[in-house]
């Protein structure tokens, strides 16, 4: 009678200490069930006690990470850790998930067996402090969005072209320096920021580092989503979790647009204290060549062409491939239209080269002013001008052409008081972006396009006089 009292008291202090301990206390059955919790851990983990009681380690509400935010599988939660290796857990840092706040809490775990003589009538008994305060004194987050330095975050596999390395995070700084938001540059690769000018033999050497897992660092010339050229200084490392996998790689730039212009300054300066033993005629000639040279170096970077102030042929190429490869990620079809001012022979031997010139800052007006920023349009060349644009909805090239039609029909170039009027002729290609789209019969064929439209132009004469050669059909 005494023993069955003083067991009974026994388990009643037991389950006192339990319900009253400051530390959670979760016992599963063999089959990982939860078949007692305290009121500790029901307040911990935000759960009732009837939304864990009967819960095995399979429930879909529970969702567990490791310490680098890794989702740690189920056979390596901490009871079946326990369960499958017959040992002891020790001091695990874990953190958990749920839907009813964003943040993870963390516990410090240990868990051991309660061993009755068999496994099927043992139990595993699961313990667990709140250490979430303590591993979140500050939020690394907070450094990283609110740093003036760029940080890029991509995932380690795969890293060549086109798919990979994918970005998965961006802070602040990068948007302000690029022009690019988050949503548009998160699943793409950095490779977006590159340009004609971006030295090949450094994005190797970054390949091949993180081909190797290895940092790497590097100096090197990006574009912002205008197209817009700057210097970047480049810290790469790769990230790893606590089994030492590398999992993504983190890059840290610096815009040293500012350092690069003023070492060329230093330069030009020694350049000059040595050009002070000769004449000034010549010091004065050899700073205009600097000059000249430093002004056409920077007409080659905008790829501007210098009447119409609109892209270039050769930035017109570089951008071209870029809306295509872009149309092909999101699997949608790209129009290429060419254009021709009609009769500008014309209208140079009748008025003047100087009256062609403003016609054909007229017509570049027109481009720059119906285009967004992610189309690609250019002045191809003497009279014509070229586009490239990715096609969402099939009224979308039409609507385009119409846009571009209208801005023109409502121009004209006034010269001493006398107008003229003029016309263009405009073809159109569209096609489905594939990995095989060849750029150069594209806009071949968008060439062809418009002469069928000279062939076939109708003419609308408005109150104003102007006359204007439509669209036609697209191939």
């Amino acid at each position: 009678m005494e023993n069955s009292e003083s067991g009974l008291a026994n388990d009643l202090n037991l389950k006192r200490l339990l319900e009253h301990a400051h530390i959670g206390v979760v016992i599963h059955a063999w089959d990982t069930s939860v078949v007692y919790a305290n009121p500790t851990a029901l307040r911990l983990m935000r759960l009732s006690y009837e939304q864990i009681i009967g819960k095995t380690a399979y429930d879909p509400e529970w969702h567990f990470v490791d310490e680098a935010g890794k989702i740690i599988g189920v056979d390596d939660y901490p009871v079946n850790k326990v369960k499958n290796q017959n040992t002891r857990l020790e001091n695990e840092i874990v953190g958990a998930i749920d839907g009813s706040q964003p943040d993870i809490s963390w516990f410090l775990v240990n868990a051991y067996m309660e061993n009755s003589g068999s496994p099927e009538t043992s139990f595993i008994v699961v313990t667990f402090n709140d250490i979430t305060e303590s591993k979140q004194l500050f939020s690394f987050r907070d450094i990283v969005e609110n740093t003036q330095d760029i940080v890029i975050v991509t995932e380690a596999n795969p890293i060549d072209s086109p798919v990979g390395p994918n970005i998965i995070y961006v802070n602040k700084a990068f948007e302000q320096l690029t022009g690019y938001t988050q949503d548009e540059v998160i699943g793409e690769t950095p490779r977006i920021l590159q340009g004609a000018l971006t030295d090949k033999q450094s994005t190797q050497r970054i390949h091949d580092a993180l081909a190797k897992q290895e940092a790497v660092t590097e100096t090197l010339l990006n574009y912002d989503s205008s197209g817009r050229p700057y210097w970047l200084e480049i810290n790469i490392m790769p990230l790893t979790n606590k089994y030492g996998e590398v999992t993504h790689f983190a890059a840290i730039e610096r815009d040293v647009s500012e350092r690069k212009f003023h070492l060329e300054q230093l330069k030009t300066k020694n350049e000059d204290l040595k050009a002070l033993k000769v004449t000034l005629e010549k010091r004065v000639e050899e700073r205009t060549n600097e000059l000249m040279t430093a002004k056409i170096t920077l007409e080659q970077i905008a790829f501007i062409d210098q009447l119409t102030n609109i892209p270039n042929r050769r930035y017109f190429i570089d951008q071209a491939t870029k809306v295509i490869y872009s149309a092909q990620r999101q699997a949608l079809p790209v129009a290429f239209g060419f254009i021709d001012v009609d009769n500008f022979k014309k209208i140079n031997d009748s008025h003047g080269h100087s009256v062609g010139d403003e016609v054909l800052k007229a017509v570049a007006s027109c481009f720059a002013n119906t285009f967004r920023k992610e189309d690609a349009f250019c002045r191809y060349g003497g009279e014509e001008f070229a586009f490239a644009v990715i096609v969402k909805e099939n009224e979308d090239t039409e609507n385009l052409a119409n846009r571009l039609l209208a801005a023109v029909r409502n121009t004209k170039v006034t010269i001493e008081d006398v107008e003229i009027y003029f016309t263009i002729s405009l073809g159109i290609k569209i096609n489905q972006a594939t990995s095989t789209t060849d750029f150069e019969l594209e806009l071949k064929d968008a060439d062809e396009a418009m002469y069928q439209a000279k062939k076939k132009v109708r003419i609308n004469t408005l109150s104003s006089g102007i006359k204007l050669g439509l669209l036609c059909k697209p191939l």
